[in-house]
């Protein structure tokens, strides 16, 4: 089996344009030396596969490295580290993939090459597709738009043999973290992935190197990765501004954004400076400006209050430098900004707590920039946040509202799979969901829905679910914004537009 899947494994390799015909022999050979194997039973023709087969053909390579002591253990990251490696030797070196990049750059369009980029990165199972097709995803219309939902089971979990063994495994500080370009053909470990499948573009943005890659786990149409080449921290200025702008010129069917620089309102990883991207329209994209202003001495950039659960000012007009320029006044006046009748205050015992999550797109012949005002201040009733998602909604969502979030796609826990699926039937049979200890969370908000709806039983538990997770997802941005959408709320808005 091992020797037909070798000639599978190939033959995906050259439908997928991975493998040149000219390096069938020479791929089939290194397959061969991995497993430890002298010589093919057969001939060197590949075998017929089709690119959903992938996922099969890797599982029984796996188990054959195993059975045969290739890997330490059987579990996922074990196998994730070998399936890594065999997938590597179907790799085109770095050089090859950025020739072909910026050769379909400069002779078809920014968009030829990206499409070149992410299907490499998916046929190379950097990006695992079977692992995101599991994802549960849907669309939760609510009065700001239709939101994005996703549970997130593409990060598969780590058995405990595995997490003992890395956790006993020498410490190492190399790569220094996930962005890092070192991660570029790293073999990885026990406690970091492997990336020998994983290529990078670089990029020059504001005249400093920086590296354009995919996420593994795509959120969402091509998200990508723009990364500092310097693993340096996260910041946000007037460079981030020019950077943002300097990228969407380069790829002007791409939106980029940066997470906020501060802890809670800031994204997982502070420690290096990047933005993310990708070729989708988000529900705050789409949202309207629902109140224009202008700032004197900029009459000629368009300004206004976006219609959206968080506080977001919409810059839009044909000059980058000058939306750049207004978004400098803003960010400087925000981050000095107080306000104690709206519960707004700069800094705290020498912390600051304001910043902005700026995003930047094309808008036909002109370009848009969003600052999304941030402010991570804490108090004993909030102490994860008083601008993040309150207690009462931790059920489904606890974590941090970062970029993604903000523009309107929830990326909820794994555990909520399993736990929806019992919820449904709890609540179809009538059982008491305060006695069940996994399920007794939930049951306060299912008691507040409830009372909404004439029936519950089979036929709608499904739709209604969906529905109420995505209101849960409203409110958690809701909470997030500095600035409610109460007449107070949007009254202390105006002060601070007019104080610019």
């Amino acid at each position: 089996m091992i020797q037909s899947d070798i000639r599978k494994l190939v033959s995906y390799g050259v439908q997928t344009g991975l493998v040149p015909t000219e390096d069938v022999v020479f791929t089939t050979n290194r397959l061969l030396e991995l497993f430890g194997l002298d010589e093919t039973e057969e001939s060197l023709e590949p075998e017929g596969v089709k690119t959903e087969d992938l996922e099969a053909v890797l599982n029984r390579m796996c188990d054959y490295a195993y059975e045969n002591g290739f890997i330490a253990g059987n579990g996922v990251v074990y196998r994730d580290l070998f399936d890594t490696k065999v997938m590597s030797l179907l790799m085109p070196r770095p050089s090859e993939v950025i020739r072909r990049f910026r050769e379909l750059y400069e002779t078809e369009s920014p968009r030829a090459a990206t499409d070149y980029y992410y299907k490499l990165s998916r046929d190379s199972d950097y990006i695992r597709r079977y692992r995101i097709a599991r994802d549960r995803k849907w669309i939760a219309p609510t009065k700001y738009g239709d939101l994005d939902i996703t549970i997130n089971l593409s990060k598969p979990e780590k058995d405990p043999k595995a997490i003992a063994a890395a956790r006993n495994a020498k410490q190492s500080g190399y790569p220094k973290c996930l962005l890092c370009r070192e991660n570029e053909g790293y073999a990885g470990r026990l406690n970091h992935p492997a990336r020998q499948n994983h290529r990078i573009i670089p990029v020059t943005i504001n005249g400093s190197q920086w590296g354009f890659q995919y996420s593994p786990y795509v959120y969402y149409n091509e998200h990508c990765i723009v990364f500092n080449f310097q693993h340096v921290p996260m910041k946000i200025d007037h460079d981030t501004f020019v950077k943002l702008f300097d990228f969407v010129k380069q790829f002007p069917h791409y939106f980029v954004g940066s997470n906020a620089d501060l802890p809670i309102v800031g994204g997982s990883i502070l420690s290096h400076d990047h933005f993310q991207g990708g070729h989708y329209e988000f529900a705050m994209a789409k949202a309207p400006v629902e109140r224009s202003f202008t700032v004197e001495g900029f009459e000629d950039v368009n300004a206004g209050v976006v219609r959206w659960p968080m506080s977001v000012i919409r810059l839009n007009g044909p000059d980058t430098a000058r939306i750049i320029a207004l978004a400098d006044r803003i960010l400087d006046k925000w981050r000095r900004y107080t306000d104690e009748q709206a519960f707004v205050y700069a800094c705290t015992d020498g912390e600051p707590h304001n910043t902005i999550t700026p995003i930047a797109r094309r808008r036909g012949e002109n370009f848009e920039l969003d600052l999304v005002l941030r402010n991570n201040i804490t108090t004993e009733e909030h102490p994860l946040g008083v601008y993040h998602p309150h207690a009462k909604l931790h059920h489904i969502k606890k974590e941090n509202i970062g970029l993604i979030e903000v523009m309107g796609l929830a990326v909820l826990p794994a555990r909520l799979k399993d736990e929806m699926a019992q919820l449904k039937a709890a609540i179809v049979s009538g059982a008491d969901l305060r006695s069940d200890q996994v399920l007794a969370k939930h049951a306060d908000w299912v008691e507040e829905f409830s009372s909404g709806y004439d029936h519950l039983d089979a036929s709608n538990i499904d739709d209604v679910i969906e529905k109420e997770i995505g209101l849960v997802f409203m409110e958690v941005l809701e909470d997030a914004g500095v600035y409610k959408r109460t007449p107070e709320g949007q009254q202390a808005f105006d002060r601070f537009i007019q104080s610019l």
